[in-house]
């Protein structure tokens, strides 16, 4: 039997998972976690074989969740369920310590397949992530800031000119909870781990607001 925790903020797709991994008599959902901080708490306290971890949670999340979790739980698996199919996010993931990737929208069959392969401990990518991953990480002469939607380059260029998240979020009319999401993909996007990262990269490519 294998053991799943399940790291998902939306509570809808906790169900549409369970219900999935449900079909599978090999396949057991013991526990769930609903951001950063009960993620880790789960991980401690519920004996399990692997993780299937959403990469944008409240709090502590994506790239940085990963390593925390490799650092704390070294032999715990980790299979990444996201809505973000871009090259660059997935390899990242994935030196950061994930053991595999899959899409949001893959068929259940990749989902379970993918599930049993890192329990196993092998490694896996989504097929629909492989063309991505190759072009993204090969002749592709784009800046990665040019994945930006139009309001995470707002953003971006709002933080590294100084202004905090709160006045953002009022300048945008935006909540501050909206403008930290879009930091967190923004920075996950281009592959970046703190604002002093963000700002150098912001002032290489000419990004400062005005």
């Amino acid at each position: 039997m294998i053991r799943i925790l399940i790291a998902d903020d939306h509570a809808m797709v906790r169900g549409g998972l369970k219900q999935i991994i449900a079909t599978s008599d090999d396949l057991r959902v013991v526990g769930e976690a609903v951001d950063g901080a009960s993620t880790l708490a789960e991980a401690a306290r519920t004996p399990c074989d692997m993780l299937l971890l959403d990469m944008n949670m409240p709090g502590l999340a994506g790239i940085e969740l990963i390593q925390r979790l490799r650092e704390v739980h070294p032999a715990l698996p980790i299979l990444i369920l996201s809505m973000h199919n871009e090259g660059q996010i997935v390899t990242r993931a994935l030196k950061a310590g994930a053991a595999g990737y899959v899409t949001k929208g893959s068929e259940p069959e990749v989902l379970l397949a993918a599930i049993r392969r890192i329990a196993d401990g092998g490694k896996f990518i989504d097929p629909s992530l492989v063309e991505a991953m190759v072009f993204d990480g090969g002749g592709d002469t784009r800046a990665p800031h040019d994945a930006l939607s139009e309001r995470e380059l707002q953003i971006l260029k709002l933080i590294a000119g100084g202004s905090p998240l709160g006045r953002i979020a009022d300048r945008l009319h935006l909540s501050p909870k909206t403008v930290s999401t879009y930091k967190m993909r923004l920075m996950e996007k281009l592959a970046i781990d703190n604002n002093a990262e963000l700002i150098r990269y912001a002032t290489k490519h000419g990004l400062i607001a005005e």
